[in-house]
């Protein structure tokens, strides 16, 4: 890049003072020259930046957004900048391009969008919003969402339709809660955004917002979903505290809580999008590199996974900005459309006021999660054929697994690609799948978590192996959930599930991983266990996995005494590069679990209640229910990543989790959290992210966090129906006008 023009910034704090006065003077007037405008903000540009000062009616404006947008790449492009204390911005790095330029903040409207070239001075003016009630159309939806009341304490243990109408199976008021965020209704899409508070005229005109919300919950590609999640949570209840949400919304009432400006190191956040995908699909996860090493694909293709949507893989070629996308192939044509085989065409139970009777996601292959290896290729978890399991995996089998524990079926499946060949290869798996991580052994391990809470078994599959033999079947193995119980440290005979704890003897567990990390000080598999109030588990596999696979499990604290703070609800979770486990949970902490502080690993008592002692939780940012004191927030964090590589620029180890309804990503950083946020569009709904480096020696312009906007709703982003999932790559400078 050619410097254009350097300037002294060397000037005394009266000076800085008279030269933003003299520019915000002249924001109405002719526009700058080039020369003039760097003389005049101190901000220094390249011939692809743009920058500026952005100032208001009472002076320089510190912690907004200035926005950059264009159409005229192969896809829509965009890219957001934080102004510094004093008012000024410099987006860096814009493709060649016609912008639209303006400011969004907190406590502002957006400002008249400008049309501008890189390489360009352009002051901007800030438009202070002229009410309250203005300013809240920008919060993130976390602030509205914090507004639902929530059923008191005392309404739980519920004691069914003949007592006081909550269902007996919820025992608490955190279990019902667990089902309005991330076990239920925040695992999809955002609550509290301006489509979910309030009632739009295209669903139709109703006798009350109660008749509204129940009409709602019908019209949508997922309705029988819906309908289910309610029904953990007695339908009429919920639906009625909603209802009266909305109403309360329609009548005036406003957040009691407002959001804050970026901050500090939130002022050096670089944040890039691109369009990729359809209207009509929805993302769940994207991925950049290999975790094991953050610089394999540097400056590569990103891979999407459309989960339900469609059968088409999104592609973004992030240099080029260019969207693509590849059809993932079935092995058998059979195999069922979507991922609600048995009732798929019930899944929508009544019109949408926006895709009408159509019913936009199809999909066989239901791609769920992608992940990089060594070589480059992308391996996902993806269904092939029906969900009988083949003969090899069932009773009767001579494979190694299969004559400890048979399996009798399995919904998803493994494939890979190969960007070389443009090629799939399908894995045929006696497991479920659903997210996947590699081991950093000599096999390249693939790991392969089943979802659920009540899979039961872990498989993998020897890469290394298949890649030299092609053999799916020798390549796989699984083992069931084995716990030491009688704490001789090896496994032995067990009893059930359903049996109690015999002190000779070892138990076997129901539960199963959703998040799946690998420790890579021990090589123990580690997850997120989907249940209230939730574990996490471990497995040593040792030396012959199958048989000698050993389990522990940790409950999260919830009503113990001892602990310091209580939560619940694991979702998504990654390890640290010292072996320490990282979830989010429901209950809107970020939570870290230490296997090393445990007293009791093993033996009869060691069966999840063992180890308060080895959770440490951490509140989230934002609100809690306004109804409510307890700890943590109305967050509904979907997933943990670790940065294990310092892929960002916040150190090593930095968990980072999903802030799934304030626009962000929540890093943790020696006990504070520093928030990335999205602020257009408003929507994003994270599943997950990674970090790559594509260049070691470019500094922070060679780093990068790399996620998507993966909520089902696609049309509740901020733009509605016809808008596109997007690609979001946030950078950190070290500081708000480096270049």
């Amino acid at each position: 890049m050619k410097m254009t023009r350097l300037l002294r910034i060397g000037m005394s704090a009266v000076g800085i003072a008279v030269v933003l006065a003299a520019s915000a003077v002249r924001l109405s007037g002719p526009a700058l020259s080039e020369a003039e405008g760097q003389q005049n903000t101190g901000v220094l540009i390249d011939n692809d930046d743009i920058g500026g000062v952005v100032a208001g009616a009472n002076g320089p404006e510190a912690g907004v957004w200035v926005i950059a947008e264009t159409t005229d790449l192969p896809t829509k492009f965009a890219k957001i900048v934080v102004t510094d204390d004093q008012g000024r911005y410099l987006i860096p790095d814009l493709p060649n391009a016609n912008y639209s330029i303006w400011v969004r903040g907190y406590g502002l409207i957006d400002s008249p969008k400008v049309r501008a070239r890189p390489g360009k001075i352009l002051n901007l003016k800030a438009i202070a919003a002229p009410d309250a009630a203005k300013a809240a159309e920008y919060y993130p939806a976390i602030h509205w969402y914090s507004m639902l009341k929530i059923p008191n304490k005392s309404e739980f243990p519920g004691t069914g339709p003949k007592g006081n109408g909550m269902p007996e199976k919820l025992k608490s008021q955190g279990q019902w809660l667990a089902g309005v965020k991330t076990h239920g209704c925040i695992s999809c899409h955002q609550l509290g955004n301006k489509p979910t508070r309030m009632i739009s005229k295209e669903l139709g005109e109703f006798n009350s917002t109660l008749d509204a919300w129940q009409r709602r919950v019908l019209s949508v590609q997922a309705s029988e979903v819906m309908m289910r999640n309610l029904d953990d949570l007695e339908p009429k209840r919920a639906l009625t505290l909603f209802a009266e949400w909305t109403d309360r919304i329609a009548a005036g009432e406003l957040p009691a809580s407002k959001p804050v400006r970026p901050q500090g190191v939130e002022r050096n956040v670089v944040v890039t999008l691109w369009d990729w995908a359809t209207p009509k699909a929805y993302l769940h996860d994207e991925i950049a590199t290999d975790k094991r090493n953050p610089t394999v694909n540097a400056n590569g293709l990103i891979y999407g996974s459309p989960e339900d949507s469609t059968d088409f893989m999104p592609i973004l070629d992030p240099m080029r900005h260019r969207a693509t996308e590849v059809k993932v192939p079935v092995r058998d044509p059979k195999t069922p459309d979507t991922m609600f085989i048995a009732r798929s065409e019930a899944l929508m139970l009544a019109p949408s006021p926006y895709w009408g009777t159509e019913r936009i996601w199809r999909s066989q292959a239901s791609v769920h999660n992608p992940m990089f290896d060594e070589k480059g290729r992308v391996w996902i978890t993806t269904r092939i054929r029906p969900a009988a399991n083949s003969a090899f995996c069932k009773k009767g089998s001579e494979h190694p697994s299969a004559k400890l524990f048979p399996v009798e079926r399995t919904g998803r499946h493994l494939g890979v690609f190969d960007p070389k060949t443009s090629r799939f290869t399908l894995i045929d798996t006696c497991f479920s799948t659903h997210h996947l991580v590699f081991a950093e052994d000599a096999n390249n391990t693939l790991w392969l978590s089943g979802g659920g809470s009540t899979g039961g078994i872990l498989g993998w599959l020897n890469t290394k192996m298949f890649d030299a033999t092609g053999d799916e079947q020798k390549s796989q193995g699984w083992t069931a959930f084995i716990l030491d119980t009688n704490g001789n440290g090896k496994r032995d005979d067990y009893v059930e599930p359903n049996q109690p704890v015999d002190p000779a003897k070892d138990k076997r567990i129901v539960a199963g991983y959703y998040g799946i990390g690998v420790n890579p000080v021990d090589g123990s598999i580690w997850g997120s266990v989907l249940s209230f109030p939730g574990a996490v588990i471990r497995v040593n596999p040792g030396e012959n996995p199958p048989a000698t696979a050993l389990t522990e499990i940790y409950e999260v604290p919830w009503n113990e005494p001892k602990a310091p703070v209580n939560g619940y609800g694991p979702r998504g979770g990654d390890i640290d590069r010292n072996g320490v486990f990282w979830t989010s949970l429901a209950s809107g902490h970020l939570a870290s679990f230490d296997r090393s502080k445990c007293k009791v690993v093993n033996g009869p008592t060691a069966t999840g209640k063992h180890c308060p002692e080895g959770w440490t939780l951490f509140p989230l940012p934002g609100p809690q229910f306004q109804s409510m004191t307890d700890s943590g927030s109305a967050q509904s964090s979907y997933y943990t990543w670790v940065d294990q590589h310092d892929t960002f620029g916040l150190g090593r180890n930095v968990p980072i989790a999903t802030g799934n309804l304030s626009d962000s990503l929540e890093a943790l950083v020696e006990g504070k959290f520093i928030t990335l946020r999205v602020p257009y569009p408003m929507g994003f709904h994270a599943k997950g992210l990674d970090g790559r480096i594509d260049n070691p020696k470019t500094g922070w312009k060679g780093k990068g966090l790399w996620s998507a906007y993966a909520g089902r709703a696609t049309n509740h982003i901020e733009g509605g129906k016809g808008t596109k999932p997007k690609v979001v790559k946030f950078q950190l400078r070290p500081n708000p006008l480096a270049k």
